[in-house]
């Protein structure tokens, strides 16, 4: 299967980077902008409009799960092929911490909401399951062991799609060998959040090339779309609503 897909593979990880952004972008627009709209037409009893949004929702939303699946398959690569291990965590650690102000405020409302963590901490916590997996490599209990404990983290956090997420991660790595077995494990994985096997029928067609650098495009986008979102929800909205 593999030497099949060898023809077909023409997306570098820099397109697949773009379509997780893009699914993403729609999800969290659907997510902020469409629910707030829901939620005023219900509030004046509009039934008809509420009935089109939501509509428009459930679109938003399950386009959206296209994307986190392809965000942990590409920090897998990302760990398989940096250079510098401590350098990417520190990276994913400090844009986890930028980002969570943004993130309680466009998806919570809150400057502060314990209850949520945004998703750089789940893929910070699955970058560091898979290194600490790498090297107890002759040890791999110890390496399982570590794993176990960055998925009672993301559970213990509350990072968005917590201990799956990690998981899915280690489940990613684990099959790192061979693109069609990371494929159908990750569909598995990620079976309980339908359509998000999806997401790895576009990941079949990697072809292993980093492609155009947009590392620190993605980093900078995450929190500033946020905000940009959170922003046109209390001063946009109202104005056309």
């Amino acid at each position: 299967m593999d030497r099949i897909l060898q023809k077909i593979k023409i997306l570098p990880g820099s397109a697949l980077k773009i379509l997780a952004i893009i699914t993403m972008l729609i999800d969290h627009t659907g997510a902020i902008i469409i629910r707030s709209i829901l939620r005023h037409y219900q509030s004046v009893g509009d039934t008809v409009h509420f009935s089109q949004w939501a509509e428009q929702y459930t679109i938003s939303r399950n386009i959206g799960r296209i994307a986190f699946p392809i965000f942990c398959f590409l920090i897998v690569e990302g760990f398989l092929h940096t250079k510098d291990p401590k350098k990417y965590a520190r990276r994913l650690f400090i844009f986890a911490l930028v980002s969570e102000i943004p993130f309680d405020l466009a998806l919570k409302g809150n400057w502060y909401f314990p209850e949520k963590s945004n998703v750089y901490f789940t893929l910070l916590l699955g970058m560091l399951a898979i290194w600490a997996m790498q090297y107890f490599h002759e040890k791999p209990l110890f390496g399982l062991v570590c794993a176990a404990a960055a998925m009672t983290a993301a559970y213990l956090l509350k990072t968005d799609y917590g201990y799956r997420g990690v998981l899915l991660i280690v489940a990613l790595y684990v099959m790192r060998f061979s693109l069609v077995s990371q494929c159908i494990t990750g569909a598995v994985a990620v079976s309980w959040e339908y359509p998000a096997p999806w997401a790895y029928l576009p990941v079949l067609f990697y072809n292993g090339k980093r492609g155009r650098q947009i590392k620190y495009f993605f980093y900078f986008f995450y929190p500033c779309h946020l905000l940009l979102l959170y922003a046109a929800k209390i001063w946009l909205l109202p104005q056309i609503l």
